[in-house]
């Protein structure tokens, strides 16, 4: 039976863009489920009381129902570079619990601090967040994401970043990059120098 998780980040008293989140979750339920009755994620939610001023991971798992939810204080890793790996034939449409394949490309890192999958030819995802570059003052996000997250996902319906193909080679063109997930956004984001970004 496939799992699959929503990561949904508490802040300031908020469980943010939680309806874009809902609506991904009840997708992938009825890709994969006949007709199941639609969730409601906020019903499910409650901060324990010792991470109530945090900023806080939520993780909910689930198949046709939820399964687990956990809760964790959070942190912004490190981040300053960024392996470049080509994998022509992934697939991670759907935020599956089982990262394997993933994981797998993301052993093979070597001294950069994330990977950067190339499909096709064209930059993706990072291992666990969406790539933005920043060019001429704008943002520009991969236009064929692994995943569509749910913080890239409100930047495009905001127009806060435009959706562009991007090879290893157009990486010059770039002042920076940086990733965005629903735990950071651009703004908090660890700035990556594109020279920082190789094969």
């Amino acid at each position: 039976m496939c799992q699959f998780i929503e990561t949904i980040c508490y802040k300031n008293g908020v469980f943010e863009r939680i309806e874009l989140h809902n609506d991904r979750l009840n997708r992938t339920r009825n890709h994969f489920y006949d007709k199941p009755l639609e969730i409601t994620l906020i019903g499910h939610l409650s901060i324990p009381l010792d991470l109530i001023h945090s900023t806080v991971k939520c993780t909910v798992t689930y198949a046709e129902q939820i399964q687990h939810i956990s809760y964790s204080n959070y942190q912004i890793k490190t981040l300053h570079s960024l392996k470049l790996i080509d994998h022509n034939s992934i697939d991670y449409s759907f935020k599956y619990a089982d990262r394997q394949v993933l994981e797998s490309l993301y052993s093979n890192r070597g001294e950069c601090d994330d990977i950067l999958i190339v499909k096709d030819g064209f930059l993706t995802d990072t291992f666990y967040a969406n790539l933005v570059l920043l060019r001429d003052n704008r943002w520009y996000s991969m236009l064929n994401p692994l995943l569509l997250g749910t913080r890239l996902q409100s930047y495009l319906n905001e127009n806060i970043v435009t959706p562009i193909l991007v090879t290893p080679n157009d990486l010059h063109l770039y002042s920076e990059a940086r990733i965005i997930n629903a735990m950071i956004s651009i703004e908090d984001s660890p700035v990556i120098s594109p020279q920082n970004i190789r094969y």
